[in-house]
C-alpha cells in the first residue's frame, strides 16, 4: 500500500523535513506540495539539499487536489480555520501546528488568546506524541503536531510523573534558531543572533498547557535561545516527595522506555558525552534522556533531554503517527541515525 500524500505549508523548514523523511518513506509517495510564494518552483530552491531527490514543484494552496493524508505545517490559526476545506480533500490530516494539540477549550483560549476557531474539531483530533498516544493513533484519521519544548520536557520528566513522584519541576531550556521558523525578522538578523545567549520567555510559555496536560504536573520552565541552528536541551529540577537511588532511576526509565524505538538512555559516569546533546540527534528522530541524583539531597533529581526540534518536535513524530495511523512499521522513514562529529 503506498499512500497519495500532500504537504500544505511546504516552504517552510518543517515542510522541507517532511518532504525529506516522505521521500524515503516505502509506503508513501507525496504527490503535491503548496507555497504560496514558491508556487512553480523546484521544491530544491527552497530546500537544497533536496536537489536531485525530489522533482516536484511547489503548487498554490488553492490548487490543492484530493489524496490520501494531508500533512498542514501552517501557521498557528490557518489549519483551524480551513480545516472543513482540508477535510474534503483527505480521509486522514496531521496538523503540525498548535491549533489541535490542546483538548480543553478554555485552556486553549487562555495561552492563545482568543476563542478555538473550530471547536467542534478539537476532540477528533489525536495528541501526536506516540509515546504517551500510540493505541489511540492506530487507525486515528487527525492527529495533532507537538510543542517541540513541550515535547523535550515531557519526556525528560514522564517516568517520575507516572510513577507520582513529583512534587516540583523548573527546567531551563536552550532552544536553536530555527524554532523561529524560516522568515527573517530583527532577533533572527545575524550581527544580533550570533553569540547570542537570549532568554526570551523567562515564565508563561504556551508549551506549559501542553505539558500539564500530558504530564499531569506543574512544570516552571524558561527558554533561552543560543548560537545553536537546530535543538532543544533540557535541564530539569526535579523535586520529588521521596528520596531515589540511581539504580532505582535506571529501572523507572529503563521500564518506562525499553519498548520505544526512538527514546534512548544517555546517562554515563565517563567519557565526554555522558549526558543527552542536540548536536548528536540532529537531523534524527531521536530524544536521548539522561539524569542524575543529587548526592546531598536524594530527594532532587536532575533529568536532561535532547532532541531536534525539527525532528522529534515536529516533522519526525508527524511522520511516526502517519506510521501508526496506517499500520506500518513505526520506524519507516525515520531510520537515520545522524552524523558525527
Amino acid at each position: 500500500m503506498t499512500l497519495r500524500v500532500g504537504i500544505v505549508g511546504g516552504s517552510g523548514y518543517t515542510g522541507g523535513e517532511l518532504l525529506r523523511l516522505l521521500i524515503a518513506h516505502p509506503n508513501a509517495e507525496v504527490t503535491q506540495i503548496t507555497s504560496r510564494e514558491g508556487a512553480g518552483q523546484y521544491v530544491y530552491t527552497r530546500h537544497p539539499h533536496l536537489r536531485g531527490a525530489s522533482k516536484l514543484t511547489f503548487v498554490h494552496p488553492d490548487a490543492l487536489e484530493a489524496c490520501d493524508l494531508l500533512f498542514l505545517a501552517l501557521p498557528h490559526g490557518v489549519a483551524a480555520r480551513e480545516i472543513d476545506r482540508y477535510a474534503a480533500l483527505a480521509p486522514a490530516i496531521i496538523d503540525l501546528s498548535a491549533d489541535f494539540r490542546l483538548d480543553d477549550l478554555a485552556a486553549y483560549q487562555r495561552w492563545y488568546g482568543e476563542a478555538h476557531p473550530a471547536p467542534a474539531w478539537l476532540d477528533r483530533f489525536v495528541y501526536g506524541l506516540p509515546e504517551v498516544r500510540r493505541d489511540q493513533l492506530r487507525g486515528a484519521h487527525y492527529a495533532s503536531g507537538v510543542g517541540c519544548n513541550a515535547t523535550a520536557v515531557n519526556l525528560a520528566i514522564l517516568p517520575l510523573a507516572r510513577a507520582g513522584l513529583i512534587e516540583r519541576v523548573s527546567a531551563a531550556l536552550s532552544v536553536g534558531s530555527s524554532e523561529g521558523g524560516n522568515q527573517p525578522n530583527d532577533g533572527s538578523h545575524h550581527p544580533i543572533r550570533s553569540g547570542a545567549v537570549r532568554t526570551y520567555k523567562p515564565a508563561n510559555h504556551r508549551h506549559t498547557a501542553e505539558i500539564n496536560m500530558i504530564s499531569g504536573v506543574r512544570v516552571d520552565f524558561s527558554v533561552t535561545a543560543i548560537e545553536m541552528v537546530r535543538g532543544v536541551h533540557v535541564v530539569a529540577h526535579v523535586y520529588l516527595g521521596q528520596p531515589v537511588t540511581e539504580k532505582e532511576l535506571w529501572k523507572l526509565y529503563r521500564g518506562a522506555y525499553r519498548d520505544e524505538p526512538f527514546i534512548r538512555l544517555v546517562s554515563a559516569s565517563t567519557g565526554l558525552h555522558r549526558y543527552p546533546e542536540p548536536r548528536i540527534v540532529a537531523g534524527t528522530n531521536y530524544c536521548d534522556v539522561g539524569f542524575a541524583v543529587d548526592e546531598d539531597d536524594p530527594q532532587h533529581v536532575v533529568v536532561i533531554a535532547a532532541l531536534d526540534n525539527l525532528m522529534k518536535g515536529a516533522a519526525g513524530s508527524a511522520v511516526q503517527c502517519l506510521n501508526l495511523m496506517h499500520g506500518f512499521d513505526e520506524r519507516a522513514g525515520l531510520t537515520f541515525t545522524g552524523i558525527y562529529p
